[in-house]
């Protein structure tokens, strides 16, 4: 059976958790794709009266290809930072005694004590504060992640809850966004928080930034390399060098992260409520060469476990988190499944198929999960069978890679992601209809790009 033929962008639509766990080595032929973009689309809620607006999407469409035009190459294992790669099994030791359920904070009735929650609203840094989370034994978990050597993942340090805030713009969710604290004496500063890319940077110094900015010369830990520093996304560019000072998010420290500091935007980024960016990415990608924060929790085991949980919500301003060495099963609906990361790059997995009624359409393609991007991208053939089978078809009014689909149609759509069937909410995929009061179509969140 031959690999994966193309990669394609999943935007993240639910609680998802993460962790760098058990990954293969991409082969095959992968399709590049893109950046963070404006976020098209809160969820359809009157559904005679919402129209879509193309306005970001194509935004979005125009740039798609910068974000992850180096993807090919490094599913490869080109062109990447060979020494950033994370082994797990060198920082976290075999523990038989931890189960998935002990990194969950909704069930550890310790959890309001003993991690620490930055609030997206409340982000001051006297509020700073960082204890372990119990350990408590959870019982032996079969379905748990397991570390090289075959065990489970143990615990050491602890948590924290990144809480975010949706930027909402009318039925829009532009981008999600939480702070952080930089620098002695600390200053916070808040970003947008991007797993398909791997740097940290904001402003420090920059003439024609628009948001709050570091001061360096307040910071008695700051350190500049000296070193160019630049990132290209879909919807702008950044330049600046490398630097190092202390930064905290969620009452969780790294004495020396390497960040960019940014001393020229693109206009892209005028009028953004985040003043910088935080990459959640593999360090293997990072244009400045080192490691993420999240890696360098993993290194100096600051977090309980090496995984991540994500939750965004719909058309909210507040209620968003991303929960570090942890996940909230609150925010989760069925048991936790685990689908091994096939490139230590972006996080990359295998989706196999895309059920529509309970009919399979083969994909057998990678798929990039992605907090910064809006939108589903699939290859056009994909899209295209995936349309068809929905009575669907391409939408010639708003250009290419937008498709309408019956408004009145039942839907159900999962997404194989390896070998486990996850539904699609069909309030994350429907944009609105085609014009006000027109019953006969929708426009979906899944888009062709050519491959």
């Amino acid at each position: 059976m031959s690999g994966p033929r193309a990669f394609f962008i999943l935007v993240l639509i639910a609680s998802v958790t993460a962790g760098p766990l058990s990954p293969e080595p991409g082969r095959g032929l992968k399709v590049p794709i893109s950046r963070r973009s404006m976020r098209q689309g809160s969820p359809v809620t009157d559904d005679s009266a919402v129209v879509f607006d193309p306005f970001y999407a194509e935004a979005e469409l125009r740039g798609i290809l910068s974000k992850y035009e180096q993807a090919a190459q490094f599913l490869k294992g080109v062109g990447l930072n060979p020494d950033r790669a994370i082994d797990i099994g060198d920082h976290y030791h075999p523990a038989l005694n931890d189960s998935i359920a002990s990194f969950d904070i909704a069930q550890d009735p310790t959890a309001p004590q003993s991690s620490f929650r930055a609030s997206a609203t409340d982000a001051s840094p006297s509020n700073a504060t960082s204890t372990d989370v119990d350990q408590s034994d959870g019982g032996d978990d079969r379905t748990a992640p397991k570390n090289p050597s075959g065990a489970f993942l143990p615990s050491f340090g602890g948590t924290g809850v990144h809480e975010l805030k949706d930027y909402v713009s009318g039925t829009m969710d532009l981008l999600y966004y939480g702070p952080l604290q930089i620098g002695t004496p600390a200053q916070t500063l808040s970003v947008d928080v991007d797993t398909g890319s791997a740097d940290l940077w904001f402003p420090v110094d920059c003439n024609g930034c628009t948001g709050r900015q570091f001061d360096s010369t307040r910071s008695s830990t700051y350190r500049p390399s000296g070193h160019a520093f630049s990132v290209t996304y879909g919807s702008g560019s950044v330049q600046g060098v490398l630097a190092t000072d202390v930064v905290t998010i969620a009452g969780l420290t790294i004495s020396s992260q390497t960040f960019g500091a940014v001393s020229s935007e693109s206009s892209d980024f005028t009028g953004a409520p985040n003043d910088g960016l935080i990459g959640m990415a593999f360090g293997t990608i990072a244009q400045s060469r080192a490691p993420t924060f999240f890696e360098n929790l993993i290194q100096q085991r600051i977090i309980k476990a090496p995984l991540f949980g994500v939750h965004l919500e719909r058309g909210r301003a507040q209620g968003s988190e991303v929960c570090l060495g942890c996940y909230d099963s609150s925010h989760t609906m069925g048991p936790i499944v685990w689908v091994p990361v096939k490139s230590r790059t972006y996080w990359s997995v295998g989706l196999d198929a895309i059920l529509t009624n309970d009919i399979p359409i083969r994909a057998d393609i990678f798929a990039a999960i992605d907090t910064g991007t809006t939108l589903i991208y699939l290859p056009a053939s994909l899209a295209d069978a995936l349309y068809k089978s929905l009575g669907g078809r391409r939408a010639a009014q708003y250009g290419q890679g937008f498709y309408t689909y019956p408004c009145a149609a039942r839907l159900s759509i999962s997404l194989v992601l390896g070998g486990h069937a996850l539904a699609l909410d069909p309030r994350d995929f429907n944009l609105g209809h085609t014009s006000r009061g027109s019953g006969e179509c929708t426009i979906w969140r899944l888009w062709g790009t050519n491959s």
